[in-house]
């Protein structure tokens, strides 16, 4: 069950107070701000700072001589 839109509209980083991107699939909200996320658990979305879970980023080297 995806989450309301009208509650997507008005939850953000409980942190940072910014707009949180939704990834159904995943069952997460992302904060790119704090480079977070938080879980969605049951159709719940866990908003507390405890519980955020950093986004682990991929370092993309470059390797050519450009």
């Amino acid at each position: 069950m995806a989450l309301d839109e009208k509650l997507l509209e008005i939850i953000v980083c409980p942190k940072c107070k910014g707009d949180l991107i939704y990834e159904p699939e995943k069952e997460r909200l992302i904060c790119k701000n704090c480079s977070v996320y938080y879980p969605i658990k049951d159709d719940i979305p866990i908003l507390l700072i405890e519980e955020a879970i950093p986004i682990e980023e991929k370092k993309r080297y470059n390797y050519s001589n450009e």
